[in-house]
């Protein structure tokens, strides 16, 4: 392969399997040295030494690509549409049952599980994945609520979702951690469905406002 005067590559990488890796390892610096919204897809291709194009070839988006260099189990980029489509009723069981039996299904070996102790920890992984849910999730699931506030209403939704995760996942907290996901089911869905449909307080002043 020909080399330009600066001495990088020029050309496509030799090999689908090896630029599909190269643009996973490039995008995986990307996302964790600048944010998900600061890691542009051009740059990551930047990175790996292909055109954009190959990015959008292999993996269609930002967010499967984000999905797919972090090696999350799902995409929430394409679960939560599934999960909204039905209508609002019922939103707030799908939801929980869904989280439920994905962290069932794979145990410790969740590499979500891994991600939330980095962001506990660290900055940089707290705002990637702040930046990612963001629109991977709260936006989607404020897509699909005609009711005011919908953001807010899907924040505080998660909210719950991802307490229940570190707590029971992260922290190992008893008996959440041997609880039956059912007795979850009964406890968590009309709490999440208050949030996303229900009424929300009046926002009142704070301690110590002038009007």
């Amino acid at each position: 392969m020909a080399s330009t005067r600066s001495g990088r590559r020029s050309g496509r990488r030799p090999g689908e399997s090896g630029s599909r890796e190269a643009i996973l390892d490039a995008a995986r610096s990307r996302f964790t040295a600048h944010g998900y919204d600061a890691a542009t897809i051009r740059a990551i291709a930047a990175d790996a030494e292909v055109d954009p194009a190959l990015v959008h070839h292999f993996f269609g988006s930002k967010e499967h690509l984000f999905a797919a260099a972090l090696h999350l189990p799902v995409d929430p980029a394409a679960v939560i549409p599934d999960l909204v489509a039905p209508g609002v009723d019922g939103l707030g069981e799908r939801l929980i049952r869904f989280f439920l039996g994905l962290f069932d299904e794979l145990g410790t070996a969740n590499p979500i599980v891994a991600l939330l102790r980095s962001v506990a920890a660290h900055e940089d992984a707290a705002r990637m994945f702040r930046e990612f849910y963001s629109q991977a999730v709260l936006e989607r699931i404020a897509a699909g609520l005609d009711v005011s506030q919908p953001r807010l209403r899907a924040a505080l939704c998660m909210s719950q979702v991802v307490g229940l995760v570190m707590t029971r996942q992260v922290i190992g907290l008893e008996p959440l951690v041997r609880a039956d996901d059912e007795v979850l089911v009964s406890a968590y869905a009309p709490a999440l469905q208050h949030y996303l449909t229900g009424p929300l307080p009046e926002p009142t002043r704070r301690f110590g406002a002038t009007s």
